[in-house]
Formats: structure tokens, C-alpha cells, sequence
């Protein structure tokens, strides 16, 4: 399931953007300011984020640099009363890929949504392959030099996501947060189990490497 975060101070509005796109198969989370934003940043990793340009304190111009600094590659998508070419140039330059302006049709934004997804490739993307290795997401199967390595739900997924984003560091704490459940007791560090696993596994994979992030967490980066 996609995540989305959303970044609107309209409160009602947040609120019917987000139930709407929860009905559409995506999950939500909503702030109210780029400070809630980026707390929320923290501890979830999202697909995709949908601004506002006018806010209390910081403003969504500002907001976007300061994540595409951190993430080239997240889709950016302003929705905001802003009809002016000032603010649409403003936008693009600040690192958005899309523009809409309010009053938005609901079902035109969910259209957008799957372009930037799918433009993203992540919506389209079925098997990544690294090297020798060749992972798929329907089959949840992973592949190495033609023979496969038997993962677990959860060693799948959590490769499949560094690879995903090479030379991203994911924290421990987002990493339980995607693939943990949310009554789980297990501490951050049954992330450094999963990991020593994997990197057990495809040990025999001269492709990329899976590399500590002293105090942070992990990223995958390839050869």
C-alpha cells in the first residue's frame, strides 16, 4: 500500500482529502504545518507528498526544497489557491512535479497520484533486478544467479526496499514502522537481525551491498 503524507491547514480539508484517498486504496497521514510534516517524515517513509504552498510558519516553497535535499526522487504534488505563473514557476524550481489549484476534483487528484507513482516507477514496477539477483513483488520470490534465495515476508520486503532506493538511508525506526505491526513488542534492533540475515543469504551477490548507517540505520548501494 502506498503512503502518502499530506501537508494542508485547512483542517477540514486534510481531513476530506485524506478519508478520500484512504477509500481509493492509498494510506494517509495528515499534518496541519511543515513542522508536523516533517515529525511524521521521521518516523514513516512515504511514496508520495501532497502540499499546500500557504501555511503557518514555514510555507510549502520552502517545504519542498528542504525534501528534495533529503529525497531526489519522492513525487511532490502542491495543491494550493495559488492560480498565479509566479508561484507555478516558483513551485517547479523549488523541485514539485505537480500543480493543482483548489478547488481540486477529487477524482482528477487521484488520476495525478497514479501518474506521479507510476512516473516514479512505483506503481509499475513489478521486478527489480540488481545484478544477478531478480526479486518479484507479485510472487514475492528472489532470484539469485537463477536459483532462489528462500526469504522470509519480511527479509523480502525489507530488501525490496533498499533496493528500491539505493543510497537512501532508511532509519531503524521507519524500517519497523513499514514492516513491523503496530502491537509489535519487538524492539529497532530486530531490524539489525533481518538485516544480518539478508546479508547471509545473498552473501553470494557481488552486486550491491547492504551498509550500516553509523547511528541511523541502512542503505543498500550498488557496486
Amino acid at each position: 500500500m502506498f503512503k502518502i503524507l499530506v501537508v494542508e491547514d485547512d483542517r477540514e480539508l486534510n481531513r476530506t482529502v485524506c478519508t478520500y484517498l484512504n477509500g481509493q486504496g492509498y494510506q494517509t497521514v495528515g499534518c496541519l504545518d511543515v513542522n508536523a510534516a516533517y515529525d511524521a517524515m521521521y518516523g514513516n517513509v512515504f511514496d508520495l507528498i501532497l502540499s499546500d504552498i500557504m501555511m503557518p510558519g514555514t510555507d510549502g516553497f520552502s517545504f519542498a526544497q528542504s525534501v528534495r535535499r533529503l529525497d531526489e526522487n519522492i513525487p511532490i504534488l502542491f495543491m494550493t489557491a495559488r492560480d498565479d505563473l509566479a508561484a507555478k514557476q516558483r513551485g517547479f524550481f523549488a523541485g514539485i512535479d505537480d500543480y493543482m489549484v483548489k478547488p481540486v476534483d477529487l477524482d482528477e487528484l487521484v488520476l495525478r497520484i497514479g501518474a506521479l507513482l507510476r512516473r516514479a516507477k512505483i506503481a509499475a514496477r513489478k521486478k527489480l533486478t540488481v545484478g544477478s539477483l531478480v526479486m518479484d513483488m507479485e510472487e514475492h520470490t528472489a532470484y539469485l544467479d537463477g536459483e532462489e534465495v528462500p526469504l522470509t515476508a519480511r527479509e523480502f520486503d525489507l530488501l525490496y526496499k533498499l533496493l528500491s532506493y539505493p543510497k537512501k538511508t532508511f532509519t531503524r525506526t521507519q524500517l519497523m514502522d513499514e514492516f513491523w505491526d503496530a502491537a509489535s513488542t519487538s524492539g529497532s534492533r530486530s531490524v539489525d537481525v533481518y538485516i544480518t540475515k539478508l546479508r547471509e543469504k545473498l552473501s553470494g551477490c557481488d552486486a550491491f551491498q547492504i551498509v550500516t548507517v553509523r547511528g541511523l540505520g541502512y542503505k543498500a548501494v550498488l557496486k
